[in-house]
């Protein structure tokens, strides 16, 4: 689509009354469901799956997950260099294409070396269409309402959870097979038209910020509550301040727990306590319907209190969580867990990003955000790894996620700690 068209579709979205942010918010967040029902949050069932028929361990199956999130975080940089440079919807649309070639070679997997393969394409691809990407061309298109528009697409990601059970039942009905290639080619349809909706920078298109233009009373209102009004940072004046580096390790311990969850919550709770597939799963749809309610509440609530705050009170939550779940004994426990974790991964998931456009500006955030998913993919990786080492040395998850728990505490600090940076001098 050539930007003339896209101006042509914008000026008819005008026309119908919704600022044109709102419908990228729409389609991102359809977006982040997609894959998240197809395959992040509903991989623990291919875990039981592929364990069952290639008899390979809990370790192996954790360190695919991890590689591809190590992959991922690994192409955050030069992904974030070609969101600044290329905009979102190129960016997204290669994603798509590859996200979708990897699903379906995936369903043809016989080896350990092959599956390794396509689930780094999966993520690579999923990587470039995700969230980085959706979130590059939000922070551009909103301001004061950033951590709504943030919440919202990060909501797709939990209401994808919710879908988890049909992506069991599909996996239990025609295979893992046939479902993982289906999948591909429902992202291949779906995500196309969606990805061609999203755009870079309002300013092409005789938008502004917000829907509000530099005149309007609201625009003074909310200029005159902001500090560093008009500061955008460069990658590399980002990079001097502690708060980068803060941001980006408190983060990563929070994924830590958050990334094994995803892996492991089915197989413990399956091998534990007597669970079936399908009820194991329904946990994750338990777990993401609070995830998605903290989603909706945590995007209103950072656009009215300090961010901080709320990401180490989410932190402490996260920890607690997964303590109950490594001791659940009943659905009590388990249904604690969700609540505890599920509200704070949905609170905290908009603030991450938030946080840093308040800080550092809308102006290099690609490239500022791939960066700091170097420091974020160590939780990434390796709470999965953690949690299947010690459950295949213990025969038990138990250490494995009190251990996680720790790292999420100790992470809590580096929150504390990351603080508002000075505005860069003029000569820096």
């Amino acid at each position: 689509m050539t930007e003339a068209e896209g101006a042509v579709r914008t000026s008819a979205a005008r026309r119908s009354g919704v600022f044109y942010g709102w419908w990228i918010v729409a389609a991102t967040a359809a977006l982040q469901g997609l894959f998240s029902a197809l395959f992040w949050q509903s991989y623990g069932a291919y875990v039981v799956l592929l364990r069952d028929e290639f008899g390979w361990s809990k370790t192996m199956l954790s360190t695919a997950y991890s590689f591809a999130q190590a992959e991922s975080g690994t192409i955050g940089p030069v992904t974030g260099v070609l969101l600044d440079r290329f905009g979102p919807r190129a960016v997204m649309r290669a994603g798509v294409i590859i996200a979708a070639t990897g699903l379906m070679l995936f369903s043809q997997v016989q080896s350990p070396f092959f599956f390794f393969v396509t689930f780094i394409m999966i993520a690579i691809g999923a990587g470039m269409a995700g969230f980085l990407a959706a979130t590059t061309s939000i922070v551009n298109w909103f301001e004061r309402k950033r951590s709504t528009a943030i919440g919202l697409v990060t909501a797709g990601f939990a209401l994808g959870g919710m879908a988890v059970p049909i992506t069991v039942q599909l996996l239990e009905t025609f295979g893992w097979r046939a479902t993982a290639f289906g999948s591909g080619v429902a992202v291949l349809a779906l995500g196309l038209p969606l990805v061609q909706i999203v755009r870079h920078r309002p300013g092409p298109y005789g938008h502004h910020p917000d829907g509000i233009a530099p005149g309007d009373p609201q625009h003074a209102a909310h200029a005159a509550t902001r500090t560093h009004v008009g500061v955008d940072f460069s990658l590399r004046q980002a990079l001097h301040t502690p708060a980068f580096w803060l941001i980006a390790l408190g983060h990563g311990s929070a994924l830590v727990i958050v990334s094994a969850v995803q892996v492991h919550t089915v197989a413990h709770v399956k091998e534990s306590l007597g669970y079936s597939l399908a009820g194991a799963s329904g946990v994750i749809t338990l777990m993401t319907m609070l995830q998605f309610t903290g989603t909706l509440t945590g995007g209103w609530l950072g656009d009215h209190i300090n961010k901080r705050v709320l990401v180490v009170a989410c932190m402490v939550m996260h920890a607690s969580g997964i303590l109950l779940l490594a001791h659940a004994t009943g659905f009590a426990m388990v249904a604690g867990f969700c609540v505890l974790h599920g509200l704070a991964w949905g609170i905290r998931g908009p603030q991450m990003t938030a946080i840093r456009a308040d800080y550092f500006g809308a102006a290099s955030f690609g490239s500022i955000m791939g960066i700091s998913m170097i420091i974020v993919m160590i939780g990434s990786v390796s709470g999965p790894i953690v949690a299947g080492v010690l459950y295949d040395t213990t025969g038990s998850y138990v250490r494995g996620f009190e251990t996680l728990a720790a790292v999420a505490l100790v992470g809590s600090l580096f929150f504390v700690a990351s603080t508002r940076p000075a505005a860069p001098g003029a000569s820096a």
